[in-house]
């Protein structure tokens, strides 16, 4: 039999199942369906695949064909009366092919790389990464921030990487490498910023200026010139050496900022000219200046303080014109007070060629004002 309490059953079960249809519709529905599987498909890949994704498109191989002179054959291995005989052979050219990676900053293809991936040449083979390959040719180098500007010909509207802020990153920052190394193209390798202002001098170029980002990703031959990427996709630094041997495993970067104000430069003039003075200097502390006194067969005394010692001062130099001399201690330079060599060259780098620069030695345990006119650094030309 119908009863009135069967049918409040019935219309109560037909409200919960028309509830559950309604939540069912809008929650998994159509259209909700589709954002919810293109979350899950973001999901499924790292920020290191969306930022590689990002830029990969900008980064490009370099390779580049030299000249180099070579004996016909080896003199150690040819018999001294067959020398005799045949006199002199002189030199023979023979082909040197090297490759390196670098990376479009400017729509109109203009290439930033390393000085030591397209040194002596002018002209280079640049492979893009859908395969195209296309003439450059070598605007300009740096060989001491080991930077150069190349052109693609004929080739613009191309994808350039967005170039970040290098003053920005701290230790700890993701660090991101993009490049070619040994050949293999679009190559990607994670790590984090593992220091920052490393001179250059400390890795044994004496003749760069140079403070490099440090990371633990990895750098190979053929990456030089390759970008150093944040986690935002933005280019932090240039790739441009890896330490071999003992602390194998630690790459360096030229961070970005100095790598742009060079670009701008090699595209105008060609070169990037450098202020020097012409002193060869070392590291004076107190520890050091202490041990130094206490040794009983030392020539001269040191004053007990930090700066940078003068060891030697090139002849003909502004530095000798200026009145500096060897043992003289740098303790002031503009204005600012210095701790080191590498506080001193900063102060020179940022000197204009031709004016006056001041400089505030300690000579004889006696402060001494001298002013020195920087000039263009020898072999720039």
């Amino acid at each position: 039999m119908f009863t009135f309490k069967k049918l409040k059953l019935i219309n109560r079960a037909s409200k919960i199942f028309y509830l559950a249809a309604f939540l069912f519709f809008f929650v998994l529905g159509p259209s909700p369906s589709v954002a919810v599987d293109d979350f899950q498909i973001s999901q499924s890949h790292g920020f290191v695949a969306n930022v590689a994704r990002k830029v990969s498109p900008s980064v490009v191989r370099i390779d580049i064909e030299r000249d180099i002179q070579t004996d016909e054959f080896e003199s150690d291995l040819l018999d001294p009366l067959l020398r005799d005989l045949l006199g002199d052979l002189g030199t023979f050219p023979q082909k040197e092919r090297g490759q390196g990676s670098g990376f479009v900053i400017d729509d109109s293809g203009l290439v930033l790389t390393n000085a030591h991936v397209v040194e002596r040449v002018e002209n280079v083979m640049i492979t893009l990464q859908n395969g195209n390959q296309v003439d450059g040719q070598v605007i300009g180098t740096d060989q001491v921030t080991d930077l150069a500007l190349v052109k693609l010909n004929g080739f613009s509207g191309l994808e350039s990487a967005k170039l970040g802020d290098s003053e920005d990153i701290q230790v700890g920052d993701w660090a991101i490498a993009l490049g070619t190394p040994y050949g293999l193209e679009s190559t990607v390798t994670l790590g984090i910023v593992s220091s920052l202002h490393r001179d250059i001098n400390s890795l044994g170029f004496s003749d760069k200026r140079l403070d490099l980002i440090q990371t633990d990703a990895a750098i190979n031959p053929g990456n030089s010139g390759g970008p150093l990427i944040n986690s935002s996709g933005e280019v932090i630094g240039i790739n441009t050496l890896v330490r071999s041997g003992p602390g194998a495993g630690l790459g360096f970067a030229i961070p970005i900022n100095l790598a742009s104000r060079v670009a701008n430069q090699l595209l105008a003039n060609g070169q990037v000219i450098h202020p020097y003075i012409g002193a060869q200097l070392v590291l004076l502390n107190e520890r050091i200046a202490i041990e130094h006194n206490q040794d009983p067969n030392a020539l001269i005394s040191l004053p007990e303080r930090s700066g940078a010692l003068v060891q030697s001062v090139i002849p003909q130099s502004p530095a000798e014109e200026g009145g500096l001399r060897r043992g003289d201690l740098v303790i002031n330079a503009e204005g600012n007070e210095i701790k080191d060599p590498k506080s001193l060259l900063m102060q020179v780098e940022n000197a204009q060629i031709g004016k006056p620069f001041e400089l505030e030695v300690l000579r004889n345990n006696k402060e001494i004002n001298l002013s020195i006119t920087p000039a263009a650094l020898p072999g720039i030309s």
